[in-house]
């Protein structure tokens, strides 16, 4: 199959995605930046980096404010635990296997050098690379599979990849760029059965965009105990690209050596952003109806796309 995908295939498959309320990440979220005063050229429509247009919960800048007086104080590690604490309470999991950070380049470089090097990493593309990237470098081995017909991770071929050199697999789901999402019961069917190989990195950045985002996420591998790690990141539905933040769900053994190797300590992840994550976290509403309004834009621009398409090649 090629993956020399035009704007219009995503366009359609976006919308036809959206139907069943997921989103497609790399066509809706927009920022509209302002023209310079030199400019005479109109504001510029930004898609490329799926960023949230509605910004973080109105929570998070009273937060930051009442933070500012401790800027000269480092974050220590009670702030962090807090916010871990918040995180295992809202994943339903031991605070033992939340590990917190944007880590996925950390997590590239443990896996990729972890038994020498030679490991191959399987992944989808075209997609989303910062963890098989990380891996590289410390001589891991991509072995990229091509997205399925309907532009989804493609669990078959994936599968057939796996071998005895198999260090990890990294899928994006929904996916990124096609904002395409596999079907449940096969998605979580084949992580049961490929973490038993390799562990299974579930990067779910987009998820929360999902009507169904509880009972869908990998998450509830993690809690019963498959070699399942699952990213997610502040910087998406809760509007914190500015203040970068995320986290992972692992397996506790893996937690354990991933703090070893420095993740999550609470300097490097910064005072503020860690009190704006936890605002953030804990604003339920604002991501129900940020949830809501980009569902909303993602159908009128399908419709848009759909229209349009039928005037031009009638």
């Amino acid at each position: 199959m090629s993956n020399d995908f035009t704007r219009r295939e995503l366009l359609k498959s976006s919308g036809i995605i959206v139907g069943a309320s997921v989103l497609a990440p790399q066509l809706v979220f927009a920022e509209v930046s302002k023209p310079t005063p030199s400019s005479k050229t109109e504001p510029l429509i930004r898609l490329s980096l799926n960023e949230n247009p509605y910004g973080p919960s109105p929570n998070v800048a009273r937060a930051l404010q009442l933070e500012f007086g401790r800027l000269s104080r480092y974050a220590d590690l009670p702030l962090a635990g807090q916010l871990a604490e918040q995180i295992a309470e809202y994943e339903h999991i031991p605070v033992e296997q939340v590990v917190l950070g944007e880590i996925l380049d950390l997590l590239g470089l443990f896996l990729g050098s972890s038994g020498g090097p030679g490991g191959e990493f399987l992944y989808s593309t075209p997609g989303y690379l910062a963890l098989v990237d990380a891996a590289a470098r410390v001589g891991g081995a991509g072995v990229p599979v091509s997205l399925n017909a309907q532009y989804q991770n493609d669990l078959v071929a994936l599968k057939s990849k796996v071998n005895a050199k198999t260090r990890a697999i990294y899928l994006v789901n929904p996916h990124n760029p096609t904002g395409t999402i596999n079907d449940d019961e096969a998605f979580k069917s084949f992580l049961r059965e490929t973490s038993r190989s390799a562990v299974v990195v579930v990067d779910e950045a987009y998820l929360e965009y999902t009507s169904d985002f509880d009972t869908r996420s990998a998450a509830s591998l993690v809690r019963e105990g498959a070699n399942v790690v699952v990213f997610r990141t502040f910087d998406k539905i809760h509007g914190l690209a500015g203040m970068p933040i995320g986290y992972v769900l692992a397996p506790r053994s893996l937690a354990d050596a991933l703090r070893k190797q420095g993740a999550g300590g609470a300097e490097g992840l910064g005072r503020l952003n860690l009190v704006a994550a936890s605002a953030a976290l804990a604003d339920t509403a604002q991501v129900v109806s940020t949830r809501e309004a980009i569902a909303n834009g993602t159908v009128a621009l399908a419709l848009c796309v759909t229209r349009t398409e039928s005037a031009t090649y009638r």
